[in-house]
């Protein structure tokens, strides 16, 4: 039996005629991308079994040490830190608008920042 393939611009496409779920199974292929750009469109990926799909598993990521794994870098001056933090959530905002968690925001840029040492 022939496969199906999505692409990204088919799950646009679908998204257009006011389809906002896709039923997957072993003859239906879907691209990294198209699912990437379903997930931010808010479509409902599910299985032929009517169970909501996973995240795909890429182990090329999860072989990476985790940066919370890595010993705690010194912590900047506060002040310098607290600066750079308002001033990283203020521009992701404005990029965003409100559909940003203020709460998430401000703490994943502290994470970022703690990561890359300047936090």
């Amino acid at each position: 039996m022939p496969k199906t393939f999505y692409t990204e611009r088919d799950i646009e496409d679908l998204k257009t005629r006011g389809v906002t779920s896709l039923v997957l199974s072993d003859d239906v292929v879907i691209t990294d991308q198209a699912r990437e750009r379903a997930m931010k469109l808010g479509f409902e990926l599910m299985r032929e079994h009517d169970q909501p799909m996973a995240a795909p598993v890429r182990p090329y990521i999860a072989s990476q040490p985790s940066p919370a794994a890595s010993p705690p870098r010194p912590a900047a001056p506060s002040g310098a830190a607290t600066e750079l933090e308002k001033r990283v959530v203020q521009a992701v905002q404005a990029r965003l608008g409100s559909s940003v968690d203020a709460k998430l925001l401000e703490t994943i840029v502290k994470r970022v920042l703690n990561t890359v040492g300047r936090g």
